[in-house]
């Protein structure tokens, strides 16, 4: 049973022995910072379907009932004020922001009401000069480092507690967007995975499901009893491992304010590039210096992403470590990375990092051209990917991403033989 906090009365929950615990969040499409995110990539996928080598850093930022698009464009697609206008009010609606809820314009954000102002400015030729080279090749659109992670923790080589906050906040967000009548889309998820002890999460074996959050609005007139039955049965058909998860032992806390019906960015603000460790890995390993929503793919913040995302999957996938990271770095206007880096935490089984880190620096080049042309990244489509769809579901650990192919995976088997 649970009390009016929604925290569960169980003596055994202030005696629960644990000895190891690692958290990670997720928010929903409808938080203000992924509508940020998401109207960003809008953007960028309309002007690259346009105009594939359109060059884009446009940040987004949402408060109240405004949202301001700044940063700079250089693309042959050209856009109207009231174009963007329309991108900004159809991703909101595509979010759930349709005006159709039973929340009222106090409640959350409508879309009729919403004031769009467009602040872009063309991208410096100083920048231009170095990306777009004579040769064909395409040099790193700024400075930076990227990491990417991958685990054996779960079939998608992502990390235990991010995978299952995932689940669930997908769970809630759809029943939401198809049950507006009781639930806004203004959700966040957060799950404590308990490893038991130290040498159990660096060998990536999580033990149980700890404790579960789960926070979505509610219409008014729904009582917190009735929104945490809900919820709770939500919880319970989400596909979480029964393994892991014991919902007779497991801590859940279902919106503990005890009301939570005033929400979106109506009630709160939001910024392009600001859920970095839930568009990534949760928190299990570092993240880079910069966002990838509302930035074209010669970016190296979005794209070297991608490809140490797919290299460290694939060292993992070909059982070469448990878990992996993969550092990249890139100079502006410079095409090969200034540094690859491999680190296998101790657990890999037969190329020691030094050698997996020669391996990859000597088999694949990661220039932004090699990564661009290898996932297709001046293509978004409706049938292969989007950016938008990307900012959503986060921007690694979805099977259908073109970078989440285990499409090498026989070279880097070959390094065990």
């Amino acid at each position: 049973m649970e009390n009016k906090h929604g925290k569960q009365d169980r003596k055994t929950n202030m005696e629960n022995k644990t000895k190891y615990l690692f958290t990670s969040e997720v928010v929903s499409p409808g938080h203000p910072d992924k509508c940020a995110d998401i109207i960003a990539d809008t953007i960028v996928d309309r002007l690259i379907i346009e105009d594939s080598e359109s060059r884009v850093a446009s940040e987004v930022f949402v408060a109240g009932k405004h949202v301001i698009i700044g940063g700079e464009v250089k693309s042959k697609t050209k856009l109207s004020n009231d174009d963007y206008v329309k991108l900004v009010k159809d991703a909101l609606a595509k979010i759930g922001y349709d005006g159709k809820s039973a929340f009222t314009k106090e409640q959350c954000l409508h879309p009729d009401d919403v004031q769009v102002q467009v602040l872009l400015n063309q991208q410096s030729p100083d920048i231009s000069q170095g990306v777009d080279q004579e040769t064909g090749e395409i040099g790193a659109g700024d400075q930076g480092i990227m990491f990417g992670f991958a685990s054996n923790e779960t079939a998608d080589f992502m990390p235990a507690a991010i995978t299952y906050a995932r689940m669930l906040a997908d769970k809630v967000y759809n029943y939401a967007l198809n049950h507006n009548h009781k639930l806004g889309v203004d959700i966040k998820t957060q799950v404590t995975i308990d490893y038991g002890n130290k040498e159990n999460f660096e060998n990536c074996k999580p033990q149980k499901i700890h404790t579960i959050v789960v926070s979505a609005p509610s219409v008014e007139d729904m009582d917190i009893s009735e929104v945490r039955t809900l919820i709770q049965g939500l919880i319970d058909d989400t596909g979480l491992p029964t393994e892991l998860y014991d919902p007779k032992s497991t801590i859940i806390h279902i919106n503990p304010t005890g009301r939570y019906v005033n929400h979106s960015a109506l009630h709160d603000s939001g910024l392009t590039g600001r859920k970095l460790i839930v568009d990534s890995f949760g928190g299990y390993a570092p993240i880079g210096g910069g966002a990838q929503s509302s930035k074209d793919y010669t970016k190296v913040d979005r794209s070297g992403l991608y490809a140490a995302r797919w290299i460290a999957k694939h060292v993992v996938a070909a059982g070469l470590a448990k878990k992996c990271n993969v550092q990249l770095s890139y100079a502006i206007g410079v095409a090969k990375p200034t540094s690859v880096s491999v680190d296998t935490f101790g657990t890999y089984t037969l190329l020691d990092d030094d050698r997996l880190s020669t391996f990859v620096m000597n088999t694949f080049s990661l220039t932004p051209r090699w990564i661009t042309e290898k996932f297709d990244l001046d293509k978004p489509s409706e049938e292969t990917f989007l950016y938008a769809d990307v900012a959503s579901r986060g921007q690694v650990g979805q099977s259908d991403y073109p970078w989440e192919q285990l499409d090498e995976l026989d070279i880097f088997k070959a390094l065990k033989k």
